[in-house]
């Protein structure tokens, strides 16, 4: 079996003497940063011999968090923004066959998103566009970022969104506590929050047509679909879903597998979404491609269910 990964990182060093310096939140070990520091920037030495042994026939791209929602500055995002996805394409085509691409988007200018967009799908043949959740607090259900939507919609791509954009405020159930900030928690609170906002804000209503892929099993949402729309049942709302927000799933929103490396969670991922609306991810470097294939290879599903989770629906998805 062959596989498709969708959420696959790279840094590029020149980048991060272009922006912000970025506070490091997260605690992890230094033999941990050592060995996903010397696989960010990487593509020949490591990767491409770690894809090879594990059967991944294809990484999907996409810069690294915060990304280019670090910039402070509009003007300097757009200029980031370019400079990040001209790296990305110039290394996509030393293996065209082996890697594509998600654009990386300054949200912070969203006319300049629309039209970076537009320029990553249609002249450098990207499969769609990923965001680090909020933009200097501004999340997508914003007004502004109606056109981008639309633009979505118009050039059949998906908008993945991945945690890790730096915190606008400070959770006093985090206070003291670092080891949940980050992947362990508190990343899939406020991504699975930021999706639940483009529900309710009708975005998906406005824009039938518009895909959003959710990774690390859809950020705990899959889980509570019943629960939400027992909830949204009981509340007095301004403008009503055209449907129940459980319904959106699978549908507008898709998950991938990224990170969770649970055979058990991804065969419940199946069931309570459906086996169109999973796809795979390692979340390369961080985690270990050995262990995100083996959560699909033991999970129990039948094996033409497994195929669509490895790398059929990603096909379909993103046009590959």
């Amino acid at each position: 079996m062959t596989y498709i990964a969708l959420e696959e990182a790279f840094i590029i060093p020149e980048l991060f003497s272009r922006q912000p310096s970025s506070p490091q939140k997260i605690q992890v070990s230094d033999q941990y940063v050592k060995d996903w520091g010397r696989r960010l920037g990487d593509f020949e030495e490591h990767r491409l011999p770690d894809m090879d042994a594990h059967g991944i026939d294809i990484q999907i791209l996409s810069l690294s968090v915060p990304g280019i929602q670090a910039d402070t500055d509009a003007g300097a995002a757009v200029d980031n923004a370019q400079f990040a996805n001209d790296f990305l394409a110039q290394t996509i085509a030393r293996h065209p066959t082996r890697f594509r691409g998600f654009a990386a988007l300054p949200l912070q200018d969203p006319a300049a998103a629309v039209t970076e967009l537009q320029r990553c799908v249609e002249q450098l043949g990207f499969n769609g566009a990923l965001v680090n959740d909020h933009t200097q607090g501004r999340y997508l259900d914003d007004p502004a970022y109606e056109e981008l939507w639309s633009a979505l919609e118009e050039l059949r791509v998906p908008l993945y969104l991945h945690p890790g954009s730096l915190p606008c405020d400070d959770w006093h159930v985090m206070r003291g506590r670092p080891e949940m900030y980050g992947a362990s928690w508190s990343w899939q609170a406020e991504t699975g929050g930021h999706a639940m906002r483009l529900i309710y804000a009708g975005v998906f209503d406005r824009h039938p047509a518009a895909t959003l892929i959710l990774g690390h099993l859809g950020e705990f949402l899959p889980f509570q679909r019943s629960r939400i729309d027992s909830r949204y049942r009981s509340l007095r709302v301004d403008e009503p879903l055209q449907r129940m927000p459980s319904q959106y799933f699978g549908s507008n929103i898709l998950i991938t597998t990224s990170g969770v490396l649970a055979p058990e969670a991804v065969q419940a991922a199946v069931l309570t979404i459906g086996a169109d609306a999973v796809m795979f991810a390692v979340d390369y470097p961080y985690e270990v491609t050995a262990d995100a294939v083996a959560s699909i290879e033991k999970a129990d599903l039948p094996s033409q269910v497994k195929e669509k989770v490895a790398h059929l629906n990603a096909r379909r998805v993103l046009r590959i």
